[in-house]
């Protein structure tokens, strides 16, 4: 057994309200004394190297995505915790609704294969380049939406409404819909932070659960008899294979949850910290602005830096030994997607941008392997075009000292910015310069999505 990797290291407090708002000393701390490391408060081991984290994501045999009695545990905890009024409201919710089976995130090959094979056809070259004229709409909408000021809260103003909006206009929620929608979704979202939150706000959390379920049943429907052009449809009109017949309304509705995740919530996290990095290093936005390859990289430097999913669950099916370190069958470990990508091990100087850095796709924001974030070349069209429209709008961009310091959300899974309240000038690109001559160029920011 290498000693090295067991090393105790007593004073690691992963759920410390500060630690979460900040792990990255804790994340250097675990890399270098104890790569994997028992969690008592959640009986877990966390894995904090980047070449431990690629062994998990592609031995799948050994370390298996059937987490669901993790994300179980969790809840019942926080309903033991509810008094007995309360607990009768949510067991009534929760009798109305769906049951979700296992899909994608939760299963392993081959079952994970044949759900992750029908809703790829979402993610086609021909279905991004498709969209890519409704998300440059949206953007542009959203930047003229600012007007003259040259003050706002990022994260209200673009960050959130963008990444909302492009969502259900792919899914294909109606007009007057929306406004529910973006709640609902952003609710959905919140129960995979794992952190603190009222009873009030979980019962209105599972109300708002089952009303979207609601919804979602009402429009798959629909498109079944009425097809349209998004996902929805896609998703109610597709088989699987194996058994030649469509979805259940449980598989389709966990399906878009993930979706809805994957789809907003780490987008808006990437854009709130990608513009938090620009502010931290000023001299970034006239180095990135209106190169499409410098944008491109300067994503992937936003995403290894700050990962929207810090760490995903794997559930050991077998003893067996992690770089030394011994584990059983049914341990549960938490790879530390958010400590692998700042792994001096991997990365050199991995705390700061590098906008040459060779390979910069390495990072694992959007996972590794087989459980390899379907959607991502959605995630890189809007990050990509939402970052070039900026900069071809918007220069001097800093942080408004006028309010607090920016921080991060207490959170376990998820890590986003609640709040970025910045100040820039306004800026008009002329042919007289390189941006200038760049900005028509907005198909090659899509090309390299």
């Amino acid at each position: 057994m290498n000693s090295e990797l067991n090393t105790h290291v007593p004073d690691i407090q992963l759920f410390d309200l500060e630690t979460m708002k900040n792990p990255y000393p804790t994340y250097k701390k675990l890399r270098d004394d104890a790569p994997v490391f028992y969690e008592p408060a959640m009986n877990m081991h966390v894995v904090t190297r980047y070449e431990l984290l690629r062994e998990v994501m592609k031995d799948t045999e050994t370390y298996s995505s059937k987490f669901d009695d993790f994300m179980a545990n969790v809840q019942q905890v926080a309903f033991q915790g509810l008094s007995e009024g309360n607990q009768n409201e949510l067991k009534s919710i929760h009798q109305e609704m769906i049951s979700i089976p296992p899909t994608m995130l939760t299963l392993d090959r081959p079952e994970h294969t044949q759900y992750r094979s029908l809703v790829a056809k979402l993610f086609t070259a021909g279905q991004v380049a498709k969209s890519q004229a409704n998300v440059q709409s949206v953007i542009d909408e959203m930047i003229a939406a600012f007007d003259d000021t040259t003050t706002i809260d990022f994260m209200d103003c673009f960050a959130f409404p963008v990444p909302l909006r492009i969502i259900g206009d792919r899914l294909g929620i109606p007009p007057e819909k929306r406004t529910f929608f973006n709640e609902a979704a952003t609710a959905a979202a919140a129960t995979l932070k794992l952190n603190p939150v009222s009873p009030n706000e979980l019962i209105h959390r599972a109300q708002l659960g089952l009303e979207l379920q609601q919804l979602l049943v009402g429009l798959i429907e629909a498109r079944r008899n009425e097809p349209r052009e998004d996902m929805i449809t896609i998703l109610a009109t597709s088989k699987l294979e194996q058994e030649n017949r469509f979805l259940t309304h449980g598989e389709a509705i966990g399906i878009l949850n993930q979706f809805l995740v994957a789809g907003h919530e780490t987008t808006t996290s990437s854009f709130g910290w990608g513009m938090s990095l620009l502010c931290q290093n000023p001299g970034i936005q006239d180095e990135i602005r209106g190169d499409v390859k410098m944008i491109k990289t300067f994503v992937e430097e936003a995403l290894r830096l700050e990962a929207p999913v810090q760490g995903l669950p794997r559930l050991v099916t077998r003893g067996t030994q992690l770089g030394g370190y011994d584990l059983k069958a049914g341990d549960l470990i938490m790879a530390r997607f958010g400590a692998a990508n700042r792994d001096e091990r991997q990365f050199e100087g991995p705390d700061g941008i590098n906008l040459q850095r060779p390979k910069p796709g390495l990072q694992m924001a959007f996972g590794s392997g087989v459980h390899h974030c379907i959607g991502a070349p959605l995630a890189r069209q809007e990050l990509n075009l939402g970052w070039f429209s900026l900069l071809e709008s918007i220069k001097n961009i800093r942080l408004d000292e006028s309010f607090p310091a920016p921080e991060a959300e207490p959170s376990f899974i998820l890590r986003n910015l609640p709040m970025l309240n910045i100040q820039f000038d306004r800026w008009t690109p002329t042919n007289d310069n390189k941006e200038g001559d760049l900005v028509d160029t907005h198909e090659g920011a899509a090309s390299i999505a």
